[in-house]
């Protein structure tokens, strides 16, 4: 878990405390998670032509095609998990990085997947940049997960999949839990995966959401 003062005490702290204000209003309650987007700097993980809409609760593009997600979304997909601080996780989709960070705040170790080089480099500068020691980055098919590090205590895909990627299912620990988009390209429903033993999964849908695609050997192609 990141130490605090990663924000620094930049210009941006009064928008960041709104934010937190307004997740709290669309209800976020998880103490951790609000105290990670009060300091994780999101204007750092934008294209300077949408800075200025950083603290917007609202999903930006960061090109490519690609976005960074509506916070209230990221923050309530941590805040499923349950995080103490003391896992080690696994994210699938990387993308500009902000959720990453968030998660580095609130879990001990997370180790990322992205398989867009470009925001794999990105991604891994701005992390050295703002000294965020407890993430490593991978490029590479995320459907296949990091299995060297496995089992993780959670795994957050950020992407849509026709179905949980079974590789994901084998490198959960038992008492894990995993959260993921699962439907087609156009509707999903947002599914928490729990692994209750060796052989047994509870699943539980919490409602309708919209993602990119999961691309990969085990999610869409292309």
């Amino acid at each position: 878990m990141v130490a605090g003062g990663l924000s620094g005490g930049d210009s941006y702290q009064g928008y960041r405390t709104r934010l937190v204000e307004t997740l709290q209003s669309r209800g976020i309650r998880d103490l951790g998670v609000l105290r990670a987007v009060s300091l994780v700097p999101r204007h750092r993980f934008v294209p300077e032509s949408v800075r200025h809409r950083a603290y917007e609760d609202a999903a930006l593009p960061i090109g490519g095609g690609q976005t960074i997600s509506q916070p209230w979304v990221q923050a309530r997909y941590i805040e499923v998990l349950g995080l103490t601080g003391r896992e080690k996780v696994l994210e699938v989709g990387t993308g500009s990085g902000y959720q990453t960070a968030l998660l580095a705040m609130v879990a001990d170790r997370v180790f990322s997947v992205e398989r867009v080089p470009e925001l794999t480099r990105e991604a891994q500068k701005i992390m050295l940049e703002l000294g965020i020691g407890n993430v490593t980055i991978l490029g590479g098919d995320g459907t296949l997960g990091w299995r060297p590090y496995a089992p993780y205590d959670a795994v957050l895909v950020a992407a849509a999949s026709p179905e949980v990627p079974k590789p994901l299912l084998e490198q959960l620990a038992v008492g894990g839990r995993l959260v993921i988009p699962i439907g087609d390209r156009e509707k999903q429903a947002l599914h928490l995966v729990t692994r209750r033993d060796a052989d047994n999964y509870e699943t539980t849908s919490l409602g309708d959401v919209r993602f990119v695609p999961l691309i990969g050997e085990h999610g869409f192609r292309r």
